[in-house]
């Protein structure tokens, strides 16, 4: 029988948990997909597409069917006494200080660990409810308050060494030599060899909960590893390879998507006549996050950027960042700009009359929530990173910009495949796995307030749950995702679709072994730590941004102590707050 004296606890547990999910979407998955969009591999109306499938897919598809009601152990049971109310109000509570802290962080654009702010968030209201023996301080195989401390260093250091490694191989393997391009399409079966196997191991191992797969005896897991792996780079010799040398070496600029699926057919497709010259359209994407200092793209070729942004209709953004400000002679002043503005639809009389309910309702509220709802998938992200021209800010990031080597578009296109494969298959499994972050207190709130009892150590999750949590997710990457990318990939050093990769498949493998060796990391310092890794590869310091590593290490830092110190505060405060005597 439900508890309904406590139906206003439970109301609030349901409204900060969906903020929760909203916000794990826009901060911890936002950084999933922020490489992908830095390196231009993806666009972010795709990014966000893809996302929004990949993750609710993992959520709903194979996402964890039962919820740890202590999360990681930091808890002990008897904290809760045997009173289901107390727990009730102690996750509430809980879920309340975390999502508070986590839109805060995502306002200020702070990539956080949503996991590291709901264990914080635990252990304060452990500490409230027993005091300072009630949650594990130390190692505790993995599970206790020390871990989180541990892995502010140990996630980017392993990250970014793998990372780096892996980005090391492809620039003395393929991006330094004289003609890259036959070098790249000859590796590229065995990137998607090795990408698909890490892949493969972060479902099985990080991904699939409610699958077991990760239980599989030792040699059936070797082969499905192997195995799929080897029919990814059968796929990619039969379709990519094909599909990237007429792009690439033809410089087939009719190709488009679909013709991808004719497979080996392509390499007997006759490209135009004029395919190659000076004056025909670049058959590559411009992947540059800045122009030669004299001016001649990168690709070689002198019609790239006008012809691409032909195709695009744009000017391009880059040019623009980075071009000298000079202001037009005799230009109007903001001031006169505000003063001429008239607002074409104002409102006369009382605002309750029909006509101007009508212009509120269609001039008024209709746009306002287009842009809340779409703002942030049409967001300029490269902008954003860049600065505003004149400012300290885009001067410093200038100068980050021009420490990093570019390489030739035709050679970094053969990586936006492999980047694409992999920022997909990590959201999958994020939404199979981290869909516990928000679903899970919630999971334990309902259980208790439902059948009025103690929820044991672990919880059901009904399906529907899991969908309404996926689908805020989903809602919290498109509307404010934008506020965490911006900070990432090319705020801290030049991306690229060569650099994106490394740095996804080096944050990915991290994630994987960490998983086995039961190592405290987080996705969100694992690919700051990658990113890092990757920018050091420049040989040059000046290449990272090191004010933006420190901003976000503060927000590592400070989270556990703030949100332990407000959960346990707002439970300590409830618990023990006066009250009439009848």
């Amino acid at each position: 029988m439900p508890m309904h004296q406590y139906d206003y606890i439970f109301a609030f547990g349901l409204m900060f948990s969906l903020l929760d999910a909203y916000n794990i979407g826009a901060n911890d998955v936002a950084n999933s997909f922020a490489t992908s969009v830095a390196s231009k591999s993806l666009t972010m109306a795709q990014a966000v597409l893809a996302a929004s499938v990949m993750e609710f897919a993992g959520a709903v598809a194979v996402g964890a069917r039962t919820a740890s009601t202590i999360k990681n152990g930091i808890i002990s049971a008897g904290a809760f006494q045997d009173d289901a109310g107390i727990q009730l109000l102690a996750f509430t509570c809980a879920i309340v200080a975390s999502a508070s802290w986590l839109m805060i962080c995502t306002r200020y654009g702070w990539p956080v660990s949503t996991t590291y702010s709901l264990v914080s968030a635990l252990a304060g209201v452990g500490v409230a409810l027993g005091g300072v023996d009630s949650v594990q301080w130390g190692w505790n195989d993995g599970k206790g308050l020390a871990t989180i401390f541990a892995g502010f260093g140990i996630a980017p250091a392993i990250s970014g060494g793998f990372a780096a490694v892996l980005y090391l191989m492809v620039k003395f393997g393929v991006l330094v030599r004289k003609n890259p391009v036959p070098y790249a399409l000859a590796s590229g079966p065995f990137f998607f060899f090795l990408a698909a196997a890490v892949m493969t191991m972060s479902i099985i191992y990080k991904g699939s909960p409610s699958l077991g797969l990760d239980e599989l005896a030792p040699g059936p897991m070797a082969g499905a590893i192997v195995g799929t792996a080897s029919v990814v780079a059968i796929f990619a010799i039969l379709f990519w390879m094909p599909f990237v040398h007429a792009k690439v070496v033809k410089k087939d600029y009719t190709l488009r998507w679909f013709h991808f699926f004719l497979g080996p057919a392509l390499w007997f497709r006759q490209a135009p006549a004029d395919a190659g010259t000076v004056t025909a359209p670049t058959a590559v994407a411009d992947y540059r996050v800045r122009k030669d200092d004299d001016d001649v793209p990168v690709s070689g070729q002198a019609s790239d950027i006008n012809s691409h942004d032909a195709e695009s209709g744009d000017a391009s953004r880059d040019e623009k960042i980075y071009e000298d400000p000079t202001p037009a002679p005799n230009q109007a002043s903001v001031l006169a700009n505000e003063v001429e503005k008239v607002d074409p639809h104002p409102i006369e009389g009382a605002w309750a009359e029909p006509k101007n309910l009508w212009i509120i309702a269609r001039y008024k509220a209709v746009p306002f929530l287009k842009q809340a709802l779409t703002g942030g998938i049409f967001y300029d992200i490269h902008a954003a990173q860049a600065g505003k021209a004149g400012t300290k800010d885009h001067e410093r990031m200038r100068k980050v910009y021009a420490s990093a080597k570019q390489f030739p578009n035709e050679t970094e296109a053969t990586y936006s495949f492999v980047q694409v494969m992999t920022a997909c298959v990590n959201s999958f499994a994020h939404g199979a796995n981290d869909v516990s972050n928000a679903v899970g207190p919630f999971a334990v709130i309902y259980h208790t307030w439902r059948y009025s009892e103690i929820a044991g150590r672990s919880a059901e999750v009904p399906i529907w749950q899991l969908v309404v949590f996926a689908v805020m997710i989903v809602l919290g990457l498109a509307t404010y995702g934008y506020n965490i990318m911006k900070v990432l990939g090319n705020r801290i050093t030049l991306n690229s679709p060569s650099r994106g990769f490394s740095m996804e498949l080096g944050a990915a493998i991290t994630v994987i072994l960490a998983s086995q060796y039961g190592l405290p990391v987080s996705t969100t310092m694992c690919i700051t730590g990658a990113t890092v890794g990757v920018g050091l590869c420049n040989g040059d310091l000046k290449s990272i941004n090191f004010r933006a590593i420190g901003w976000i290490f503060l927000g590592w830092v400070i989270t556990v102590p703030v949100v332990a110190t407000v959960a346990g505060c707002l439970l300590g405060i409830i618990i023990n707050a006066p009250r009439l005597v009848n």
